[in-house]
C-alpha cells in the first residue's frame, strides 16, 4: 500500500476507537481507494452452484449420482473451492425440453448461481446452453453429449466433463469394423443423443467397409420394443448397435433376451446400455460387450480411491454419472483455485479450465479446443453386476466438433 494511504487507514483505525462505527466508515472512505482495496476482499462470499438435473423420471438415478459425485468431490476439499464455502441450487429439469429455458433461468437470474452444472438429456441440455450462452454463465455439462454443444453451439464458458454423442458410438464402430463385420441393424430412441451416437457408429463401421443396412429408432421415452425387436430378426444382420439408458436400457436388455435373440444376434452398445442398470437387468445383461470412457477394473490409483470412497459416502457403488459428476467439480476447481475464488474473474477461470488436466478415475483428461473431453474409451463385458474393461478400443479420441467457431 502507498504509504500517505497507510498513514490515512491509521489515523481511520484510531478514530474508529473513538469516535464508533459509523464515524470510522467516515474515516476509512476519506483514507482513499488503496485503503478500501485492501480491506474488501474481492471474493467474499461462496461458491453458488446450480444444478440443474433429473430427479424424477426415466434419469433420476442418473442425475443423483452425478450430484454425488460432485459433492464428494468438493467435500474432500474441505467443502470449498479456491477457498470457498459451496452453496448449492438445484432444479429438477424433469427431462422436458420444453422447461429448459425457464429452468435455467431461474437459477441464472434468481438464485444467481456462478455456474450451472446439468444435465443429462440431450434435448434439455440444448435449452439450458442457449440461456447459459445468452447469460454468459459458466456451464459445466456432466453428462448430455449433444453433438452441437460442443460443435456448432460451442461456447468460451460453455465445457463439459462427460462426453460427445459421437463418442462412444464411433468407439463401437471401430470395434465392429475391426472384427469383420459388414452389415449392422441400428436401434435407438428417435432423438439427439441415440440419433447421434448412431451417427457416429455409422460413421466409423462404414469408413472401413462395413454397412449399416436399416435404421431403427422409436420416440423417446417409449419402451414398447416388441415390434422393432421382431423387424430386427427379420433382417438377420451380423450384428445389432443401440442406444438406451436409465429404465429404457433396463426394458429393452430383457425384451431382447425374451424374444429369444440373445445367443442369436450379437448385441453391442454405447455403454449407457449397462451402466447404472445392471442389478435391474440381471441376468439378460450377463455377456453383452460396450463401449464408454469409464470401466469397472480400471487399474489406475484414482479410480481405486474413488471408489472406495464413493461406496463410503453413499452406500453404493459408482458409475460413469457420478465419475462425471465428480469431474465437473474438478474441472470447476481449476478455475476457481487459479482465481482464489473470485468467481468474477471470469476470463481466466476459462483459461484455467481450459488448460486443465484432470486427474479423473476414468484415466487422465484432457479438454480439447472446444472444451470436450479428450479421452480413451473402453471396451467393456457385463460380467455378474460389473461393466469389466477387456481393452482400449480408440485411445483419446477426440470429438471432430463440427462448426465450433471457438
Amino acid at each position: 500500500m502507498h504509504r500517505n494511504a497507510l498513514r490515512r487507514l491509521l489515523h481511520a483505525r484510531r478514530l474508529s476507537a473513538t469516535l464508533g462505527t459509523g464515524a470510522a466508515a467516515v474515516a476509512l472512505l476519506a483514507a482513499g481507494p488503496a485503503a478500501v482495496a485492501q480491506t474488501t476482499p474481492a471474493a467474499a462470499g461462496k461458491v453458488k452452484v446450480g444444478f440443474m438435473l433429473p430427479y424424477t423420471g426415466t434419469y433420476a438415478a442418473l442425475g443423483t449420482a452425478i450430484e454425488n459425485g460432485f459433492r464428494m468431490y468438493v467435500q474432500q476439499q474441505g467443502g470449498k473451492l479456491g477457498g470457498r464455502d459451496v452453496e448449492y441450487f438445484k432444479v429438477d429439469d424433469e427431462s422436458d425440453p420444453a422447461k429448459a429455458p425457464e429452468n435455467a433461468t431461474k437459477l441464472i437470474k434468481r438464485d444467481q448461481v456462478d455456474v450451472v452444472v446439468g444435465t443429462v438429456h440431450s434435448g434439455v441440455q440444448m435449452g439450458i446452453v442457449k440461456v447459459a450462452k445468452e447469460n454468459n454463465t459458466l456451464l459445466i455439462i456432466p453428462n448430455a453429449g449433444v453433438d452441437e454443444a460442443t460443435g456448432p453451439l460451442c461456447g468460451p464458458n460453455i465445457f463439459r466433463s462427460s462426453f460427445s454423442n459421437w463418442q462412444p458410438g464411433y468407439a463401437m464402430g471401430h470395434v465392429l469394423a475391426e472384427r469383420g463385420m459388414k452389415k449392422v441393424v441400428t436401434l435407438t430412441w428417435k432423438y439427439a443423443a441415440g440419433e447421434q451416437s448412431v451417427k457416429g457408429f455409422k460413421e466409423a463401421f462404414e469408413a472401413k467397409g462395413g454397412k449399416v443396412v436399416k435404421e431403427l429408432s422409436v420416440p423417446f421415452p417409449n419402451v414398447e420394443f416388441q415390434a422393432l425387436i421382431t423387424e430386427v430378426a427379420s433382417l438377420k444382420p451380423d450384428a445389432v448397435f443401440v442406444f438406451f439408458a436409465g429404465g429404457g436400457a433396463v426394458k429393452f436388455v430383457k425384451d431382447w433376451q425374451a424374444a429369444g435373440l440373445k445367443d442369436k444376434i450379437p448385441l453391442y452398445a454405447s455403454g449407457f446400455l449397462t451402466d447404472g442398470t445392471l442389478d435391474a437387468q440381471g441376468a439378460s445383461a450377463q455377456g453383452l460387450e460396450t463401449t464408454l470412457h469409464y470401466a469397472d477394473g480400471l487399474t489406475n490409483a484414482r479410480d481405486k480411491t474413488f471408489r472406495l470412497d464413493y461406496a463410503k459416502t453413499y452406500k453404493l457403488q459408482p458409475d460413469v454419472y457420478a465419475v462425471q459428476g465428480y469431474d465437473a467439480a474438478q474441472l470447476l476447481a481449476a478455475g476457481a483455485n487459479a482465481v482464489k475464488g473470485d468467481m468474477t474473474r471470469k476470463p481466466d477461470i476459462i483459461k484455467a479450465m481450459e488448460a486443465a488436466k484432470v486427474d479423473s478415475p476414468r484415466g487422465t483428461f484432457t479438454l480439447s479446443k472446444a472444451h470436450n473431453p479428450v479421452q480413451d474409451f473402453y471396451l467393456r463385458k457385463v460380467d455378474g453386476r460389473e461393466n469389466k474393461v477387456s481393452g482400449v478400443a480408440v485411445k483419446a479420441l477426440a470429438d471432430p466438433a463440427r462448426g465450433c467457431r471457438l
